[in-house]
């Protein structure tokens, strides 16, 4: 495997991206985009195991226009500490628009790799970024080919380009995966968004992880759920199989 921290150009600045490989052929493009607390090592080893079955894996720091301090230790998690307080300050300011242009800039990056596979790219957040993964795969819905959501947070808003009104746009498979037990997506969301899921006809899925919460695909969370964990990896590798090679 090759790995390397590198900056990404963007409109509005140098993005700091967790690029990892394998060593041999080109592969195709993946955008892994973060959950809320950040970039930090535990992502970086899920990007890892995803790029061991073959795809060049972009992990960006989304929160590179705040500076390059946006990045947090593990008190992140713990709600009122001040490394909490100082992420909010960055998460609040997030809207989607912005992040379609990273997504741009990401996509135009690995079209100037010789590690990456031209043609059809993927990308699948959690948390705050599963909005933006949906998101993407309508903005660029000739080069998505596949999106995933995990325990996306409020998938139905009225924020600009909210998923649940683009939904129809993409042509890439969609799989959106949300725990029963989420204060950030509650059933009731969820029930609306099958149903626009539906309605809109895009290719894809919308499950229900029972008996789990929010995070549950995390190891280093309290929360983890091996089995649910384990169903996430097997959907997210075999939509990707399906939809990139």
């Amino acid at each position: 495997m090759i790995e390397q921290t590198l900056d990404i150009a963007t409109k509005d600045g140098a993005m700091e991206t967790f690029s990892v490989r394998p060593d041999r052929a080109a592969h195709p493009p993946v955008l892994f985009l973060m959950d809320a607390p950040g970039v930090r090592e535990e992502l970086c080893d899920m990007a890892r195991r995803l790029a061991s079955v073959g795809y060049a894996v972009l992990l960006p720091n989304l929160y590179y226009r705040a500076g390059r301090d946006t990045k947090y230790g593990p008190q992140v998690l713990v709600h009122g500490s001040p490394e909490h307080q100082r992420m909010r300050a960055v998460r609040t300011k997030m809207t989607i628009p912005p992040v379609m242009q990273d997504v741009a800039a990401m996509l135009a990056f690995a079209d100037g790799q010789s590690a990456a596979k031209p043609g059809p790219a993927g990308t699948h957040g959690y948390c705050m970024s599963g909005p933006y993964a949906l998101a993407a795969a309508a903005r660029y819905p000739d080069r998505i080919a596949a999106a995933a959501s995990f325990y996306g947070t409020w998938l139905v808003s009225d924020a600009e380009e909210s998923p649940h009104l683009t939904l129809g746009q993409a042509k890439g498979e969609l799989y959106i995966a949300c725990a029963e037990h989420d204060d950030l997506a509650p059933l009731p969301m969820v029930d609306e968004l099958r149903r626009l899921f539906r309605a809109s006809g895009s290719p894809g899925e919308l499950e229900l992880y029972p008996g789990v919460h929010h995070g549950f695909a995390f190891p280093q969370r309290k929360v983890y759920d091996k089995p649910a964990a384990e169903r996430h990896w097997e959907r997210l590798i075999a939509l990707y199989r399906r939809r990139l090679g």
